[in-house]
């Protein structure tokens, strides 16, 4: 995507392949700033600290992180280690380990002497597969979106799932952007999207690089738009998609979905298959939900008058902050992926 009139892809690998470099999003919308990961170390810790996030960027990342690792020590050994502190980096989107085993799959066919080129060409593989995945949801979503008779079409947007949560593109705001390539009048209510706020920090900076009408609203506003008819359709993402059609994504998406339901309102998912998990089926076979930093509830980040960033604290009490919730298929009109749009309990079937 474009920022400030140059293309930008939300990670790259360098000419010389011994280095990926990053945006990262933390220092997001204030400041535009472009980081240079050198180890595995560095991604993991860009993983962690969420410079970068959204479930196909940190696959892809994690696939880098392979490759870096790799760069120093091709044994098995090191590939092994690699892949289970890649793993360990964050828990809940399964893109990460998806991309992991990706790359261990991949890797077994090499030696150890060709094993580092090999594994950064299948990385960078993985990220040209990402924009093409990405670019097929867009076009899937978009007769959705275009069946809806609304001028302007208002979208409700919860979290971010556009191209900063990708290599490019996105995959909720992708069939937006579709949109209004072909003429769609579209106004974007961007959920703030507590508690990390990347609606508000991510999703309106997006969207004002693109020049797509929004505003940003609390996340308790949703509701009170969809009763006053202010609401057309909501498009979230998924960092982990079951079987069955639940879909779990960032804290706050079942409530969405809970008054989207109460008001007829269709509620859409959009990601890649790699989201599906096999092995998660719901209340019988549950995955961990990521639980963060209380800190990320009680301190807030912002621009003071003096134009400086700075962190201030907001509360004192102890804080519990879960990352994710899961919404049940019922809830849910379609999920969008690569293929196409289906209903929730027919996206195992795509396996």
């Amino acid at each position: 995507m474009f920022v400030e009139g140059r293309l930008h892809r939300t990670i790259e690998a360098s000419g010389d392949l011994t280095r990926v470099t990053i945006i990262d999003q933390t220092a997001l919308p204030f400041e535009f700033k472009l980081i240079d990961l050198k180890s595995l170390e560095d991604v993991i810790q860009a993983i962690k600290f969420m410079q970068v996030r959204g479930a196909p960027l940190i696959g892809v990342t994690s696939a880098y992180g392979i490759a870096l690792a790799i760069n120093n020590d091709s044994s098995d050994e090191s590939l092994k280690k690699a892949a289970i502190s890649l793993k360990e980096s964050r828990p809940t989107a399964v893109n990460l380990e998806w991309a992991v085993n990706q790359m261990l799959e991949h890797l077994k066919g090499y030696d150890f002497h060709n094993r580092s080129k090999a594994a950064w060409l299948y990385a960078n593989q993985l990220a040209e597969d990402d924009i093409k995945t990405n670019k097929d949801i867009g076009k899937a979503g978009l007769p959705l979106l275009k069946q809806i008779n609304s001028t302007p079409l208002n979208i409700l947007t919860h979290c971010n799932a556009g191209w900063l949560a990708t290599i490019d593109h996105g995959t909720a705001l992708s069939p937006i952007y579709q949109a209004v390539e072909e003429g769609v009048n579209i106004h974007v209510w961007v959920d703030e999207t507590r508690p990390r706020n990347q609606g508000m920090n991510l999703t309106a900076w997006e969207l004002t690089q693109a020049n797509i009408p929004h505003t940003i609203i609390s996340d308790n506003t949703g509701g009170l738009l969809m009763q006053q008819n202010k609401v057309d359709c909501v498009i979230v993402g998924a960092d982990r998609i079951s079987i069955e059609g639940q879909v779990c994504n960032k804290i706050g998406t079942y409530l969405k979905a809970l008054a989207a339901k109460a008001h007829n309102i269709p509620f859409y998912v959009a990601a890649p298959l790699s989201t599906v998990d096999k092995n998660f089926m719901g209340e019988h076979h549950p995955f961990e939900i990521e639980c963060r930093d209380p800190d990320e509830l009680l301190r807030i980040k912002g621009m003071n008058s003096d134009g400086l960033i700075s962190e201030v604290k907001i509360g004192l009490s102890n804080a519990y902050n879960p990352a994710f919730d899961i919404t049940p298929p019922e809830y849910i009109s379609k999920i969008i992926c690569e293929k196409g749009s289906y209903n929730p309990g027919s996206i195992g079937t795509l396996l």
